[in-house]
């Protein structure tokens, strides 16, 4: 099953190498991985997408995150309303006759030509992975000379917090008195 972890960490020479370590050491598949600076000076959030067994390892997996120096915050939000999206550029090759099918082909899916040259267009896209791939799977049939993209970044929707996956070790005072 996939899980998105998100973390935020201090942004220092290393972290995203112990980080990153930690998956090799217990043969965890990283699927993808995008890291940025967030609005704090000095503190980077990472975004990780996982394939695990089941919920049990996930767990396991934020537990020893958790403990990473470095690192102050860890999240499974997979199970949480979140919005997901992910960028990528797309490599086509085309001639004269495909080139305008092309234009109305991404247009639904709100893509931009970034790039033009004789024999090719760079197709720009963002959104849920499911529709890259969809964009993707339309393009093949011209020929796909390349594809980059930059695997997922998520966060909670709205104001909802972020739920930790250590939640049931904190007693609120109301829930102490009742």
């Amino acid at each position: 099953m996939k899980r998105i972890i998100t973390m935020t960490v201090n942004n220092r020479p290393g972290v995203l190498n112990r980080i990153t370590g930690l998956f090799t050491k217990r043969h965890y598949n990283i699927e993808s991985i995008t890291v940025g600076h967030t609005e704090s000076e000095g503190i980077s959030r990472m975004t990780f997408v996982v394939n695990v067994e089941d919920e049990r390892i996930a767990e396991q997996i934020t537990k020893q995150l958790n403990k990473q120096i470095d690192v102050l915050k860890v999240v499974d939000i997979t199970d949480q309303a979140i919005i997901v999206r992910e960028l990528a550029l797309i490599k086509v090759a085309v001639t004269p006759a495909t080139r305008s099918e092309i234009y109305t082909l991404i247009e639904p899916f709100r893509a931009a030509i970034v790039d033009v040259a004789r024999d090719s267009l760079v197709v720009q896209v963002t959104g849920e992975p499911e529709k890259i791939d969809a964009l993707i799977d339309l393009l093949k049939p011209y020929g796909l000379k390349e594809v980059a993209r930059t695997g997922t970044t998520a966060f909670p929707r709205g104001s909802q917090r972020a739920s930790s996956t250590n939640k049931s070790l904190f007693i609120t005072v109301d829930e102490q008195f009742s």
